[in-house]
């Protein structure tokens, strides 16, 4: 059964999977011309390895790329080439994009806790670089996309922002985060097309909302709850980026849902639905949350994606 509130549905999880199974078949289709095409993918986590999956079952020649062994085994069952590599070795990245027809970059620092800024750097900034130099010398990439975080755009106090809206660049993180779109965007051949999606937070299979929100129930959070979070689900992730494949988007697009809520609505949601006491914010200590904005998604929604989960929360 669905249950369903001021117009926002929380799906079971038979209706998620029939909902999962329609945005496979809005773009399960071979490719443009019956053309199978070789895809790499710098940074293979959670959204990357759904990239990966899905270009696979399409018929796509896929390389992907990881920092750990221990994640090779898994990977091969996604891929058609697990390389083990860092995004700061030059050779590496240059080896990995030759011959190749579309660069997704989906990195993220390797810790299980946040880390400092300077990490965060080391991570992005060189990876971003090298991929350019890259991308200079390989005439084969159409398409590179890069998959960002509107996290960029911070406390803008709950108002509306868009693609073109300033970011904050007082976040260190932010900071790094739109330096490295920078980088893609103004240093990539003219001939290349340069995708910067920015995501809300994500969530899907194995990352349900509602069961991460449901452990915080009862317990006290720092912060008024009254920002502004955004989310997107896996699913989305994933057609959107082939979408974006499929229509050489170019320049930066926000990728959110439609839900604009406080944290502090969103958890009384929640808590409400599952019969779980509610969060308790204390708003004498400051919010961890860097983003307090409601973000637009209008442009990717023009340029004709429809979103797969518009207004659901799993």
């Amino acid at each position: 059964m669905n249950t369903t509130t001021n117009g926002k549905t929380i799906l079971s999880n038979d209706t998620h999977e029939m909902a999962t199974q329609g945005a496979e078949s809005l773009f399960s289709e071979q490719p443009r011309g019956d053309v199978f095409k070789k895809m790499a993918i710098i940074g293979c986590g959670y959204a990357g390895t759904a990239v990966a999956c899905h270009w696979q079952k399409q018929g796509h020649f896929v390389k992907v790329t990881t920092t750990r062994e221990e994640r090779v085994a898994e990977l091969e069952e996604v891929a058609d080439q697990v390389v083990i590599m860092q995004g700061n070795d030059a050779k590496a990245v240059h080896s990995l994009v030759q011959n190749q027809d579309i660069c997704l970059l989906s990195v993220a620092p390797i810790s299980t806790r946040q880390v400092d800024a300077e990490v965060y750097r080391e991570t992005y900034i060189p990876t971003a670089k090298n991929v350019v130099a890259a991308l200079t010398e390989t005439a084969t990439v159409q398409q590179l996309i890069y998959l960002s975080s509107c996290s960029v755009y911070g406390n803008k106090n709950g108002d509306w922002v868009d693609e073109t809206s300033g970011v904050d660049t007082d976040n260190e993180y932010n900071q790094v985060l739109y330096e490295a779109e920078q980088i893609l965007l103004n240093s990539a051949p003219e001939d290349l097309s340069v995708c910067i999606l920015r995501l809300g937070g994500i969530y899907g299979p194995g990352r349900e909302l509602i069961k991460r929100l449901s452990r915080l129930a009862g317990k006290t959070l720092p912060g008024s709850g009254e920002s502004f979070a955004c989310w997107i689900h896996l699913d989305d992730i994933v057609t959107a980026v082939d979408f974006a494949c499929q229509n050489r988007l170019n320049g930066i697009y926000n990728l959110v849902n439609n839900l604009r809520w406080t944290s502090r609505e969103l958890c009384d949601y929640v808590c409400d639905n599952q019969g779980l006491e509610r969060v308790i914010w204390d708003a004498t200590k400051p919010s961890f949350r860097a983003l307090n904005a409601r973000i637009n998604n209008q442009k990717i929604k023009a340029a004709g994606y429809p979103l797969i989960h518009p207004e659901t929360i799993v």
